[in-house]
């Protein structure tokens, strides 16, 4: 694959009178209900070079757990496209009739980063909104020209209100609890020359965004991203909320790994963050895989990787003797649903896994 610089947007300009924020809309915890769940089918092989051949059977996998809960919008290149991946899930024994597909060319599929970031609000209608981010390859790769158009399209199909940013702002830079607290990091978002998605934006600016368009008024920065994780550190590889006061954090027992020293500083800006209210954060540790190689490059694979749907916590797994101790714990914390693991030796070879290739839409009743 082809992995060149690409030109990163500039600062935001000034907020608009309206914003999410002023509408009282904001982004709602992944826990919360979903209208549906969006996956860009597979198709992109130089994402899984000389791996691809497994790959649908594993987002078959994935969609049939996903439409046991709610609606899974599909994203596909053409008529051919989705008549293949309507095999799969026939054979899969997925409920096609909770399905459905748009013929979209992408990319690539991975729709965390690419696709819209629905806000909700509880007070009016209409209820969803689309807060609207750039996108740009990860300010790495070239082939994102088509990426960039999801979000818009998807609000246009849907019938949204859209909030324009004006920034470069992934999916998986970012989680939040839905009571006003984000995570992300500032190797994602403030170095100033690798990766960089937006030339000029600050901290206070990133966190004047956060606020107006996700409704987050309060920011915890960690430091560093996992190992083997090209997108420079996003934080859907090692941290994330499991409740509105409780986070899992990734943890590495052996001092010679190369997350050791990242994951122990992360675990100490945790130790002194507050949420909203003033009250500390509950951490709780999440082991991490042993290393995981292909081709000589090492893999971001992460437990931390998981997605909360209606219906189960999907987590993905690496034939690895901890897979059963991280669905143990992700099990006590998510009470509510099943936890269940997804084989994703194969899948992480695109250097992401489930989180990565899934967008929660809210549902439009309140809850």
């Amino acid at each position: 694959m082809v992995r060149k610089g690409v030109a990163a947007a500039g600062p935001p300009p000034a907020a608009p009178a309206k914003t999410p924020a002023s509408e009282s809309y904001c982004l709602p915890a992944e826990w919360e209900p979903h209208e549906a769940t969006w996956i860009g089918w597979p198709h992109n092989t130089t994402d899984w070079p000389g791996r691809f051949a497994p790959i649908p059977w594993v987002y078959g996998e994935i969609a049939r757990l996903l439409a046991r809960g709610e609606t899974v919008e599909t994203l596909v290149a053409s008529r051919a496209h989705e008549a293949t991946a309507r095999r799969i899930l026939d054979r899969v024994g997925a409920n096609l009739s909770n399905i459905r597909f748009h013929r979209l060319p992408t990319d690539r599929g991975w729709t965390r980063d690419s696709g819209p970031a629905f806000v909700a609000r509880r007070n009016r209608a209409p209820r969803i909104a689309v807060a609207h981010f750039g996108f740009n390859g990860w300010a790495k790769y070239d082939d994102w020209k088509k990426d960039r158009k999801l979000a818009a399209w998807a609000a246009k199909t849907l019938h949204l209100p859209v909030f324009a940013s004006g920034i470069v702002l992934e999916g998986g830079a970012i989680d939040v609890n839905g009571r006003g607290t984000l995570l992300t990091t500032e190797e994602c978002l403030l170095d100033p020359a690798v990766q960089v998605r937006n030339i000029g934006l600050s901290r206070s600016g990133y966190e004047r965004v956060f606020r107006d368009y996700l409704g987050a008024t309060q920011i915890v920065w960690l430091g560093r991203g996992i190992a083997g994780d090209d997108t420079h550190g996003h934080i859907d590889d090692l941290c994330r909320f499991v409740n509105e006061r409780t986070v899992v954090l990734c943890r590495e027992e052996n001092p010679a790994d190369a997350n050791y020293a990242a994951l122990e500083e992360n675990r100490e800006r945790l130790e002194g963050a507050l949420l909203t209210d003033g009250g500390k954060l509950d951490v709780v540790s999440l082991p991490m895989p042993a290393p995981l190689y292909f081709d000589g490059r090492r893999l971001p694979a992460s437990y931390a990787n998981f997605y909360v749907a209606n219906a189960a916590v999907l987590v993905p797994t690496f034939n690895d003797p901890k897979d059963r101790l991280a669905l143990g714990i992700l099990s006590e914390l998510f009470r509510d649903r099943p936890v269940v693991g997804i084989h994703a030796v194969d899948l992480v070879w695109g250097l992401g896994t489930i989180h990565c290739l899934t967008r929660q839409q809210p549902a439009e009743t309140t809850p």
